[in-house]
């Protein structure tokens, strides 16, 4: 091939000589490029989600083939994050199909060395339980001059960015009902 043929086929030499004025055309593509579809192209379905990570609850994209999870991206109808995910959100693929997460309940005995796996009913169990009793070894009735208090000071909540308003609506119930004070959500702080 002689300097003429390689001049010929410079991409740059061709979008600058091309009937394109912005040189964006043919020219600026190579066989390689002209052969490349979109990562999400072969997608069975899309479902919609809230990025997990932060409280601004960008909105994503979930592309799924073949009941597996095959790319997240920022939701362009989001009228939050307008299509947008910081590096994190944008890397929340690796947080659903990583060969690391976890995906029984583990637990660790008090002064145990070792993880054991448990059922989700026995786990559930295990917190009600747990709930209750702290409510009643922290449960005041009424302070030190006769007041009624009706509450307790060993649970708390902290709510998670990605949930809604209904949600976080009855949570706040839940731990109110349950004589709870200190309940918050990560959204505000």
């Amino acid at each position: 091939m002689g300097l003429r043929d390689r001049l010929l086929g410079w991409p740059v030499y061709r979008q600058l000589t091309g009937t394109d004025p912005l040189g964006r055309g043919a020219a600026a593509c190579s066989s390689r490029s002209a052969e490349l579809t979109a990562r999400t192209q072969d997608a069975d379905r899309v479902a919609r989600s809230v990025c997990p990570y932060c409280a601004v609850g960008c909105g994503q994209r979930v592309f799924v083939t073949d009941e597996r999870v095959t790319q997240i991206e920022g939701d362009p109808d989001s009228p939050i994050s307008r299509g947008r995910l910081c590096p994190k959100g944008a890397a929340s693929r690796s947080l659903v199909t990583s060969p690391l997460r976890q995906t029984r309940v583990r637990y660790r005995r008090p002064y145990g060395t070792e993880w054991e796996d448990l059922d989700l009913d026995t786990a559930l169990d295990m917190i009600a339980d747990r709930v209750l009793a702290a409510r009643a070894d922290t449960w005041e009735d009424v302070d030190a001059e006769g007041r009624p208090l009706n509450r307790t000071l060993g649970i708390a909540s902290l709510g998670g960015a990605t949930l809604d308003n209904e949600e976080n609506y009855l949570i706040k119930k839940l731990f109110t009902a349950m004589g709870a004070l200190q309940i918050e959500n990560q959204a505000r702080i």
